[in-house]
């Protein structure tokens, strides 16, 4: 998977996983039916449910009735968390390296790295202000407002 691709695959894995109410081993969702809802790999989700329990975030267990649970409530995890469980990319990338023997080309990647280094820390804080529950809700209002839309 993608470095793009992670954090919002995470994020899904969660936000479904407090929508299916998924708290414990005997309410565990298996990687085939998270990987249905995204949809992906369910080789794709086991590699993400293991970062996720790493965090601390998720449990698994493997087998016929394996599957993943949430550790915490939705509204106790925060996206930046989620972020950096999965080492996703929510940064813009990093400054190439200048030319040797150019001023400029020397201090210009120096310059760009702090400009990224500040955006990157704007996002992480503003990740940290949204918690997977504010997602289900967001999400329960867009489908409320599919649904009175006539077709």
């Amino acid at each position: 998977m993608s470095d793009s691709q992670r954090f919002p695959v995470a994020a899904h894995t969660l936000a479904y996983l407090a929508h299916r109410n998924a708290y414990s081993r005997e309410q565990a969702v298996s990687s085939s039916v998270l990987a249905a809802s995204i949809p992906t790999n369910p080789v794709v989700i086991r590699r993400m449910t293991t970062q996720l329990a790493k965090a601390g975030l998720l449990a698994t267990c493997s087998g016929v009735s394996g599957g993943a649970w949430l550790l915490k409530r939705p509204e106790h995890i925060h996206l930046d968390e989620v972020l950096r469980a999965v080492n996703g990319c929510a940064h813009l990338g990093s400054a190439p390296v200048g030319a040797k023997n150019c001023p400029i080309s020397q201090a210009i990647p120096r310059a760009v790295s702090h400009a990224m280094d500040l955006a990157n820390a704007a996002a992480s804080a503003s990740l940290a202000r949204i918690t997977v529950a504010d997602l289900l809700t967001q999400a329960g209002h867009q489908a409320e407002n599919a649904e009175k839309i006539p077709a």
